[in-house]
């Protein structure tokens, strides 16, 4: 195996966008936690992916597209039967495109536990990521994910999680607040927003605030947040949140913080009426988190790189963000 920083593990997936009116169809080749490591690589970091996919040459060409933008993908699982897939609409309302999953009997869906040296695989890299849409997926997904934060941990590896939603998922019985919390704790990064951490965390949420919708209340909620966070994640000594609001399909107001050493950094705040392309800004941010981590940024600088980095990705189309990490500076 190549040796790595960094390892992102969850589910390949393909996205399809029709184009019914030019009966056409784009393909891109993402999932949340391969989005992050295309990111990282492509800013030089050196990041592996795990994920499940089945062994044939659809597979194989899908992992030369990883391969093309620096992700290595000799840690990969092999078996099963599909990759998964989600159709997202190219239309006109970025804002409202419906996702619709096909991801029931995909490869990574059916990985079972117990069945894979964790340890080996990890080997001797110093940060580990996954996201909450892993566990979302059904019940042996959740114990897979037990299964590799215990490796990790056991590794000394530093840990971070998306608390990413996904509405469509959780339909096996649990609930996000029943599963996360017990595989958060192995966390030393939690980054989401201030929704996701009440649902799946049961992190209190200040609702005066949000009532206020005003970027001082959003603030002051986040403080609480966090500190809500750390307390009750002894491992958490770091907690990022994203704020995203918009008003029209192509309008995007962004601003982010960052709780670390009992303070809260606040990036620049972003506004734009030209997004190209919503799906992986919030990887990309994360993606930014782990890279201001692994390279001796400052916690301003820090979090100024990530919320950069995902507005950046806004006007990219696909799930990978390739912009260089020059340009990203930029923005900041």
């Amino acid at each position: 195996m190549q040796p790595v920083s960094v390892i992102t593990f969850g589910e390949l997936l393909l996205r399809l966008s029709p184009d019914w009116a030019a009966q056409r169809a784009s393909l891109f080749v993402g999932g949340a936690e391969a989005n992050v490591a295309a990111a990282l690589a492509t800013w030089g970091n050196p990041v592996a992916y795990i994920s499940k996919a089945p062994d044939n040459g659809l597979s194989r060409q899908v992992l030369a597209q990883l391969e093309a933008v620096g992700i290595h993908t000799d840690r990969m699982l092999w078996g099963g039967d599909r990759i998964g897939a989600y159709y997202l609409a190219q239309g006109a309302d970025l804002k409202h495109a419906e996702v619709v999953y096909d991801r029931k009997y995909s490869s990574f869906s059916e990985i079972k536990p117990g069945t894979v040296d964790w340890d080996a695989l990890l080997g001797d890299a110093s940060w580990f990521h996954w996201s909450a849409i892993s566990p979302a997926l059904n019940k042996d997904a959740a114990v897979i994910c037990r299964e590799v934060l215990e490796a990790a941990t056991r590794k000394g590896m530093t840990i971070s999680t998306d608390l990413n939603y996904r509405s469509k998922l959780w339909q096996y019985g649990q609930s996000p607040l029943e599963v996360m919390p017990a595989l958060t704790q192995y966390c030393h990064v939690i980054m989401g927003n201030i929704w996701a951490a009440n649902m799946m965390l049961g992190t209190p949420l200040n609702q005066e605030a949000v009532k206020e919708d005003t970027r001082d209340a959003y603030l002051r909620a986040a403080r609480e947040s966090a500190q809500a966070i750390v307390q009750q994640f002894p491992k958490c000594d770091r907690v990022a949140f994203t704020f995203r609001f918009s008003s029209a399909p192509t309008h995007n107001l962004y601003y982010a913080v960052y709780w670390k050493d009992g303070e809260l950094y606040v990036s620049r705040q972003y506004e734009t009426n030209e997004v190209v392309d919503r799906v992986g800004s919030g990887d990309s941010f994360m993606a930014g988190l782990i890279h201001a981590n692994l390279n001796g940024h400052t916690n301003q600088e820090t979090i100024s790189f990530a919320a950069a980095a995902a507005y950046s990705k806004l006007f990219r189309t696909g799930d990978f963000n390739l912009t260089a990490k020059e340009s990203i500076a930029q923005l900041m």
